[in-house]
Parts: structure tokens; C-alpha cells; sequence
């Protein structure tokens, strides 16, 4: 699916007064060195104490010319000059407004998984009758490198997650997602989710699921034609989750190693996983 590109007005802002600013210092340097005659070395020193009004100590300009136009690229060159040095300073403050809210996001994004995401991976890869061809992909290690999360990340592109709902215990389904409803519904409510599409799309899917079993008087006793529609649900949840949840494993590595650990330990795809340390 194609998205539109847009790009930061404050980087915008900071690209255009940067251009501006360029432009002064070559049209003053130019400038100098035409009226006053110096090298181009003098020229753009003029320049930059000229934008930068930090006065002339040692040299100065010689002729009236040179002067008139000095006071023209003071009047020119400080606007764009303050541009840069403010619209740099924004942007600075913006990037690190979003790396906090990005590990608000991601502690989110834990407390999903501890919760209710690793209990559904296992309960859906269970069904999953074709889940050796993936294993193996995602028992994740300490020595993973960033091609290894890259490598795992496109196998699942072209994996087909299958749901065998025959064997599905769809009661303790939806127990568990009714217990985890008000959870669910607060992780919905979060703002912090917004930036994050793709996350908001799995708790949707989830959601969905649940009100679907929720809405069914006996799970136990379905027609097939239902449980061919609750079988598209369970497979978009299961893949979205197997998604993020690579996601997650990634930043963990990168910048949580105990609590990496842990989610080592209680990788669902693992047949060996075991939280106890050995």
C-alpha cells in the first residue's frame, strides 16, 4: 500500500532558511570582493561577521560601497541567520520529544505482550500446522545481528500463518480475551498509540476477535461457515502479532538486554524456552 510522503515542516523551515542563508554568504562574499577588492578568503570572512553581527575588530569595509552594502546583508542575512539557529534548536527538541515518547510507546508495547500477546502467539502457533517451516526463523538468540532480524522479518512476509480452528479450544479463547476486554480497551484509549499504526492495527484485530467470540452464546458448537470467518480473524490477529512481536524482540536486544533475556526465555516459537536460568 502506497503512502504519501510528507516531509517535517520544522525540517522544511530549516532547509529553505538554510538554502537562504547559503545564498547570502556566496552573494556577500561575491559582493566584497567585487566593491572592496579583497581576496575571497577576506570576502567571506566579511560575510560571516557581517550575518553573524559580531562587529569587525580587525578589518573592516574601506569604501562607502562596501559599507551600503554591508548594512544590506546585515538586514538580509540576520533573518535567515536566526532561522537556521532557531529551526535547528526546534528540531533538536522535537527529536528528542520523540525518542520519549517512543520508549512510552514501547513500554506500552511491553506491557501488551507480558499481559496477553505471548499467550496468544502460543495459543495460535499451536494451531499452526505449518509452523516448521518458520520456527526456525524466529528462535530468537543473544548473537542475532540486525540481518538476522532483517532475514526473519522477510521470511514472515512470504510465510502464509495458518489457523487449524479444529483444534482450537475457542472457550479458553474467549475467556482469555474477555479477562484482558478492559485491558485491551485502555491500550485503545492510549494516545500514545496513535503514532504507531501498525501496533494499533494488531490491537484492533484482537479487539475484533474478542467481540466475536464474545457475541457467540456456545463456541463449543459452531457451524463450519462461522468457523471459517472466526479462522480469518484469528489469522490476521496471529500474523499481526508475530510482527510486532519480532519488532519488539529487536528493541529489546537493542537497548534492554535483561529484559531480552527474559523474552529469550519465554519465546513462544521455542520448543526449549524456559524461563528458569540454567
Amino acid at each position: 500500500m502506497l503512502e504519501a510522503v510528507e516531509m517535517d515542516p520544522i525540517r522544511f523551515r530549516f532547509r529553505v532558511f538554510l538554502i537562504a542563508l547559503l545564498g547570502v554568504m556566496v552573494l556577500g562574499t561575491l559582493g566584497f570582493m567585487v566593491i572592496e577588492g579583497i581576496s575571497m578568503c577576506d570576502a567571506f570572512y566579511f560575510s560571516i561577521v557581517t550575518i553573524a553581527t559580531v562587529g569587525y575588530g580587525d578589518i573592516h569595509p574601506a569604501t562607502q560601497e562596501g559599507k551600503l552594502f554591508a548594512v544590506v546583508l546585515i538586514l538580509m542575512g540576520v533573518g535567515t541567520f536566526l532561522g537556521v539557529v532557531a529551526n535547528a534548536t526546534e528540531m533538536m527538541l522535537n527529536r528528542r520529544e520523540k525518542l520519549v515518547r517512543l520508549e512510552k510507546l514501547n513500554m506500552v508495547i511491553g506491557v501488551f505482550f507480558s499481559e496477553v500477546g505471548t499467550k496468544l502467539i502460543a495459543f495460535f502457533s499451536e494451531l499452526d500446522p505449518n509452523l516448521h517451516e518458520i520456527r526456525k526463523s524466529l528462535v530468537v538468540n543473544a548473537h542475532w545481528t540486525e540481518q538476522d532480524f532483517f532475514r526473519a522479518s522477510k521470511d514472515l512476509r512470504h510465510y502464509d500463518h495458518g489457523v487449524e480452528i479444529q483444534k482450537a479450544d475457542l472457550e479458553d479463547l474467549r475467556r482469555l480475551l474477555s479477562e484482558k476486554r478492559d485491558f485491551l480497551m485502555g491500550l485503545l484509549e492510549n494516545p500514545v498509540l496513535l503514532e504507531h499504526e501498525s501496533f494499533t492495527e494488531l490491537l484492533r484485530a484482537v479487539f475484533h476477535l474478542a467481540e466475536e467470540l464474545a457475541y457467540r452464546e456456545d463456541v463449543r458448537r459452531l457451524p463450519d461457515t462461522d468457523k471459517g470467518h472466526l479462522a480469518n480473524d484469528m489469522k490476521r490477529a496471529y500474523s499481526l502479532l508475530v510482527d510486532q512481536w519480532l519488532d519488539y524482540m529487536k528493541y529489546l536486544k537493542d537497548n534492554y538486554p535483561y529484559l531480552f533475556s527474559l523474552a529469550m526465555r519465554t519465546n513462544p516459537f521455542d520448543q526449549k524456552a524456559s524461563p528458569v536460568v540454567t
